[in-house]
């Protein structure tokens, strides 16, 4: 009895800090959209020039010829 309380503390011990450390990870860490936003880069994307879509906004399937 006293072997498997002590396994099973320990495992909620192990556990609980595995969450903890997932969590402050989650907490501390900054994303690249977020660091690009923040160094005023994200605005010197090139935009496309061309639209994908006909100005009607009507695509048209192609057919194949075989």
């Amino acid at each position: 009895m006293k072997f498997e309380t002590l396994m099973l503390r320990s495992l909620f011990v192990a556990c609980l800090l595995v969450c903890g450390l997932v969590l402050g990870a989650m907490v501390t860490s900054s994303p690249q959209a977020i660091r690009l936003a923040a160094a005023g880069s994200a605005g010197q994307l090139i935009a496309p020039t061309v639209c994908a879509l006909p100005p009607d906004g009507v695509v048209c399937p192609r057919l194949s010829n075989g």
